[in-house]
């Protein structure tokens, strides 16, 4: 007598989709201010006095956004590889980079906020770990 269907191990497609959507939203977002939004903010001739304004406004609101969607992550990722294994997978190396740059960056810019270079290394460091996320397989899938 064979189960139902319903009985079968099935992957948890909901933690699969909140992976997805997590990240495309933080990493994306990440990218598209620095590269796409403030380049043309420039390029249509607005002044740069108010493009830093919007930035200085703008940057740690996603900063800040990406450590939550990271944590996020990292609930999806735990079950599937364990604690011990957040440490030894890239994908988990690469969210527990991003949560420790972005403290790094709130606590750049609360004791040092004359430190532009350093925040924007923080910002670069973390936009580069997304996309470095974004070629990782999601867990749960068969990819791996």
């Amino acid at each position: 007598m064979s189960k139902s269907a319903i009985f079968k191990r099935q992957p948890l497609r909901a933690g699969i989709i909140s992976w997805q959507l997590a990240q495309t939203f933080w990493v994306g977002g990440l990218w598209l201010l620095h590269f796409v939004m403030l380049p043309a903010l420039d390029k249509i001739g607005l002044a740069p006095l108010l493009i830093e304004a919007i930035a200085e406004t703008l940057n740690p609101l996603l900063v800040g956004f990406a450590a939550f969607c990271a944590l996020l992550q990292l609930l999806v990722l735990w079950p599937v590889v364990g604690l011990r294994g957040l440490w030894r997978d890239t994908r988990g190396q690469l969210l527990l980079t991003v949560l420790a740059m972005a403290l790094v960056y709130f606590g750049v810019r609360e004791w040092a906020p004359q430190a532009m270079r350093w925040l924007l290394f923080n910002y670069l460091v973390l936009a580069l770990c997304g996309l470095l996320l974004v070629l990782q397989p999601v867990p749960g899938s068969r990819a791996r």
